[in-house]
Order: C-alpha cells, then sequence, then structure tokens
C-alpha cells in the first residue's frame, strides 16, 4: 500500500536534514569572511567551503602556504581564517615584515600589504602552527596570540562561492 502524500513529503525533507547535518558536521562547512585581515586573497563578505574532514585523513598534513579556517586560540568559539606559515619544529622569525623559516626568507607574492614588523626567532611548537593574515598590517595573527594547535585547525578553504565575480580557488 502506498503512504499518504504527507508522509512521503516528511519524510524526504527529515532525510535531507539529516543529510545536511552530517555534511556540515563532517564534510564541508561554509563559512563567511568578516573582516580584512585576508586581502587581497580573501575580501570581507567572501563566502568559502571548508573540508572539515581533510586533516583527519591518514598522511594528510597542513603544508605552508594552506588557508586554513580554525578555532581562534584566545577565543574558541570563535573561527579565524588565516595562512599556515610555520609548521611543527620550524624556527619562524620576521624582520622588517619579511618572514624567514629556519633563516631563509619565504616568497610570500600573496602578501600585498606589507608591515615593519619584527618579532625574534621562535619555534613552532610539536602539533602547532604560525599563522597569518596575507593582508599584515590588519591582521591580528600568531605574530601577537601565538600558536594554532593541530586540533584546533577545521580544515583548508578550497573554494570561493560569493560573490560570483570573485568564484573559484582562492590562492
Amino acid at each position: 500500500m502506498a503512504k499518504p502524500w504527507w508522509r512521503e513529503a516528511l519524510e524526504t525533507i527529515l532525510w535531507a536534514l539529516v543529510l545536511a547535518l552530517v555534511l556540515r558536521t563532517f564534510v564541508v562547512q561554509a563559512f563567511w569572511i568578516p573582516s580584512g585581515s585576508m586581502i587581497p586573497t580573501l575580501d570581507p563578505g567572501d563566502r568559502v567551503l571548508v573540508l572539515k574532514f581533510w586533516y583527519h585523513l591518514p598522511s594528510v598534513d597542513p603544508k605552508r602556504g594552506n588557508l586554513v579556517v580554525f578555532k581562534y586560540p584566545v577565543d574558541p568559539r570563535r573561527d579565524f581564517v588565516k595562512r599556515i606559515i610555520g609548521l611543527p619544529g620550524e624556527t619562524v622569525e620576521l624582520r622588517e615584515g619579511k618572514v624567514y623559516v629556519n633563516g631563509v626568507q619565504i616568497d610570500e607574492p600573496y602578501v600585498v600589504n606589507s608591515d615593519t614588523y619584527t618579532m625574534a626567532a621562535t619555534e613552532v611548537p610539536k602539533d602547532s602552527y604560525f599563522c597569518m593574515g596575507d593582508n599584515r598590517p590588519n591582521s591580528q595573527d600568531s605574530r601577537f596570540w601565538g600558536f594554532v594547535p593541530r586540533n584546533f585547525l577545521k580544515g583548508p578553504v578550497v573554494f570561493r562561492y560569493w560573490p560570483l565575480t570573485r568564484i573559484g580557488l582562492p590562492r
């Protein structure tokens, strides 16, 4: 015997909600960019997708240059997006706004707005990352509040879907 139309509709809606919740919790999540700390890579108001499962895969580790969303170490209820600069065990130093990792200046073509910030060499602890915004004069990042523990990483930013004029892969 066929189910009544209202029961079919209700079951379809419930299954859609369950699927959406599972996808958002474990697979992919949309995030809104609230500030200009990542200009020109990400602008305020951009909307991006983050692969939440990515760093839980075997043999997949965060890499220098990855754009990541993570829980803000000072207030884990908030999410931040920054770029990974220093990996566990590396030494990070800033001289007049230039970033040196293990004594070698790194190439950062994504930094258009630089500053003259200087920071003594510091070693990134095991299972932590040194993250910075691309808009250096206007970014609160690891220079000011320290390292991002690996278990705070939500995942890499993989796609910008809004605004439509800027749709694509953020670099």
